[in-house]
């Protein structure tokens, strides 16, 4: 835990493990790759190799949403599990897994398959990349595996890597179209929650901007193979996705960005920071006009709303960016961000990248490959022009790839911490005494309990979506909803008043 002093430079302990029987909120490695990042990509066909609990686990756990074209294949609303028993940990489950992979071939045509290891498979050593090469083989498609037992990482951090690695690796850059449009974009670590994308998506095409991929909300494996074409990449989820902004810049010249598309200000900041890099007069017109239009509606709302909850205190505990990003809706509102920190976050995350050159390197880290990316020698997807772009704008003092992260952000004296468990959660629960909470499914209701709205920001329960202005606008409405009641005042915990349950065990000689 840190009390934040935005002008001092505070080291915060990240990225290590949890302290075993402490109740955490993290995830594991293999959530973070098939939950998270594969998650949301609708035409490859996710096979988990293990018990069907992990692969139930992973199964539309966060609302991710889809628009598939007209006889496009969408393979979201499926689970794919080898079903692992007693026999195959004694055995092997390798020929088990092949078999799952002709029979899903054979039922569904997909384009791609992915096998994703969990924790058994590691400890047995079932070597699912082999299998991947001899079925990639057989059934003539693009076929790769994932590392990601469970407990290869500290939480889902590590799944995030490998995802990212093996996309590289497998996907990227196998397809080599045409250009798509004059403005090319990839958008990163947005995972269309509640239909976060789609709102993003309906700005761009109106300004004229061509989304080449998302990684990966609404997305698909088809064109993660042609990213590689973009003129710039657009990272929202730093944590999660910052390593293929890096390696595509490295391999390919493609240069990369931080936007932020939650809260009304500034996704009009990162729509007018992208048309600032195409420097188009006409781009720039249209998105000038754009957030003009939206600015106005959402602002109307906005003073409508705050009036209502101006001076209510908020906590934040989330994966990724959003105990971040959402600060920046709270603040629009005038509702004041007490304390806030990630599951799975990295010290960079809170204090920005300038901090990567001094983390050390330690042993859960090295459990995950690092690849050595290098320059293409393929001229023709050498990108010398973006190169040379990103040099002339750098000189104005236009930022690339670049992160100051959540604590320089966050006000004088408010707590950060990583990792909370649930004691720390209900003691700081009774310390600031707030009036919403935002975290998760495992936090939702034993905060309820203490007469506290929570409001996950994992998966939205059934709202949504929040990105851009009219996401704004369907924040600040959940906030008015949730805040200016007092129904929650009324609830009492039912432990203040019931007798506590106690169990007895008796020995028998």
């Amino acid at each position: 835990m840190i009390i934040n002093d935005p002008e001092k430079d505070q080291e915060i302990q990240a990225n290590v493990r949890t302290v075993p029987g402490i109740i955490t909120q993290r995830g594991c490695t293999y959530a973070g790759c098939r939950g998270v990042v594969l998650g949301p990509t609708r035409d490859i066909l996710q096979i988990v190799h293990g018990p069907i609990g992990c692969s139930f686990y992973a199964w539309l756990t966060r609302r991710n949403q889809s628009a598939p074209a007209e006889g496009e294949g969408n393979f979201i609303p499926y689970s794919f599990s080898t079903d692992m028993q007693d026999e195959n940990i004694v055995f092997g489950g390798e020929v088990k897994l092949k078999e799952a992979m002709r029979e899903a071939f054979e039922m569904f045509s997909p384009k791609a398959i992915a096998i994703f290891s969990t924790c058994p498979v590691g400890l047995i050593g079932d070597d699912v990349h082999a299998v991947a090469r001899e079925m990639k083989e057989e059934l003539g498609i693009n076929c790769f595996g994932f590392s990601c037992e469970g407990y290869r990482g500290v939480s889902q951090s590590a799944g995030h890597h490998i995802a990212n690695n093996q996309i590289f690796k497998h996907v990227l850059g196998t397809d080599n179209p045409t250009r798509k449009g004059k403005f090319q974009v990839n958008l990163l670590g947005e995972y269309n929650i509640g239909g976060d994308a789609f709102e993003i998506e309906r700005l761009f095409e109106e300004a004229g901007i061509t989304l080449i991929s998302s990684f990966s909300g609404n997305s698909t494996v088809e064109s993660m193979a042609y990213a590689h074409i973009a003129d710039l990449n657009m990272v929202m989820c730093h944590r999660s996705i910052n390593y293929i902004a890096e390696m595509m810049e490295v391999k390919y010249g493609i240069p990369w960005i931080k936007v932020n598309f939650v809260g009304a200000k500034s996704a009009a900041k990162s729509l007018k920071k992208i048309a600032e890099y195409f420097g188009d007069a006409e781009l720039t017109a249209k998105v000038d006009a754009i957030v003009e239009r939206e600015m106005a509606k959402s602002e109307a709302v906005r003073e409508a709303v705050k009036a209502k909850v101006e001076g209510k205190v908020a906590m934040m505990f989330v994966g990724g960016s959003r105990a971040h990003h959402y600060q920046d809706l709270f603040e629009e509102l005038g509702i004041h961000v007490v304390s806030a920190g990630y599951e799975f976050a990295h010290r960079d995350d809170y204090e920005g990248r300038k901090v990567i050159p001094d983390i050390k390197i330690d042993a859960d880290t090295r459990n995950i490959e690092e690849l050595e990316v290098e320059k293409t020698e393929d001229a023709e997807l050498w990108r010398e022009d973006l190169v040379a772009k990103k040099a002339a704008l750098e000189e104005t003092g236009y930022t690339f790839a670049d992160y100051e992260g959540m604590m320089p952000q966050m006000k004088k004296n408010s707590l950060v911490i990583d990792d909370i468990n649930h004691w720390e959660t209900e003691k700081l629960i009774e310390f600031y005494k707030p009036d919403v909470f935002c975290a998760g499914i495992k936090e939702k209701y034993v905060v309820q309990k203490f007469g506290i709205p929570l409001k996950q920001l994992h998966n939205y329960d059934a709202g949504g979506p929040y990105t851009c202005f009219e996401g704004a606008i369907n924040f600040y409405y959940e906030m008015q909803r949730m805040l200016d009641t007092k129904i929650w005042k009324l609830v009492d915990a039912p432990w203040k008043s019931e007798p506590e349950i106690v169990g007895s065990m008796t020995i028998e000689a």
